[in-house]
């Protein structure tokens, strides 16, 4: 079922505390962050350490690739100059080579061990899934995404704005096409607090979580195989039906990420993104609280400011 989020329940309640609807929690000052940027090459700017790890091992591995490739190069036009037909007319003939074949075994044996040295440690941080602070239980669907606040007792879906199901039948008569960029999905995006560069990246409700503090994700699914991804959290997780996968992360920095499913589960793959917001803990005890008076009918109480 479709949950919608309306800031004005909570709104007297949380007078003296940032706005924190899930459609504008922009406002205070999020910065977007983690997205494809077109024409750019690379990561996206790593916001946990699990991304920085991914990134320095790919630049390792980038460091040994090109060394070998340079290597190589350079001998093979080495023995192009050095021992061809004009300069060398009689060819030395001989089967074995044993300083060589040393070199070429023991080299890249020592290759691999540094790899496996510096990579297997990066592999078990991934896996090894700490205490969490929070736990987020994701449910991929067919084509949006489910989210339970494990231990706080609510739950929400959250679609594509623009996707069938975020479209009115006001919106319909006004011309809006689903997952069709238009008149009227620009202002369901600004309505949002996102800009043209999000369309098919944001999403109606986002995850919100705490900065700093560590985030458990148990990923499943309801139908087919879906996968769970931020990038710039350096994280993917796919979610099987029956199956509960967990990942976690604790990102650096406050902001707005986007991921999307990475696995095809059908015709409308494509509009199956993330979104992830990254807020202070002030920010997010705020949002907690108008959250589980929305989404779970928990009332909260009334803070006044006092004098």
């Amino acid at each position: 079922m479709k949950h919608l989020f309306s800031l004005g329940a909570v709104m007297a309640s949380l007078a003296a505390l940032p706005a924190m609807a899930q459609d504008n929690l922009r406002i205070d000052g999020l910065e977007v962050i983690g997205k494809p940027v077109d024409g750019e090459m690379g990561f996206q700017p790593a916001a946990t350490r699990l991304a920085q790890d991914i990134h320095d091992l790919d630049w390792l591995i980038l460091v040994i690739i090109t060394a070998i490739t340079l290597f190589v190069v350079a001998l093979i036009g080495w023995v192009i100059i050095r021992y061809n037909a004009k300069r060398n007319p009689n060819a030395a003939s001989f089967t074995h080579h044993t300083p060589v074949e040393v070199a070429w075994t023991v080299g890249p044996i020592l290759i691999l061990v540094l790899i496996g040295a510096y990579s297997l440690p990066i592999l078990f941080r991934q896996q090894e899934i700490p205490e969490a602070d929070v736990t987020i239980k994701v449910i991929g669907n067919q084509w949006y995404w489910s989210y339970e606040y494990v231990d706080e007792g609510f739950a929400f879906d959250s679609y594509m704005i623009g996707a069938p199901a975020t479209i009115t039948a006001d919106e319909q008569e006004r011309g809006a096409v689903a997952n069709q960029y238009g008149p009227v999905m620009q202002e369901k995006l600004e309505a949002a607090g996102y800009d043209r560069d999000a369309w098919l990246l944001a999403t109606d409700t986002a995850v919100v979580v705490p900065v700093g503090q560590t985030i458990v994700m148990q990923v499943t699914a309801s139908d087919v195989i879906h996968s769970w991804t931020i990038p710039a959290f350096g994280v993917k997780q796919d979610g099987v039906p029956g199956r509960l996968a967990e990942l976690w992360f604790e990102a650096e920095r406050e902001g707005v990420y986007f991921g999307q499913c990475s696995e095809l589960c059908g015709q409308a793959h494509a509009y199956m993104p993330i979104t992830v917001k990254v807020v202070s803990e002030e920010a997010y005890q705020a949002w907690l609280g108008a959250a589980k008076e929305e989404y779970a009918g928990i009332p909260q109480p009334i803070q006044i400011a006092s004098n």
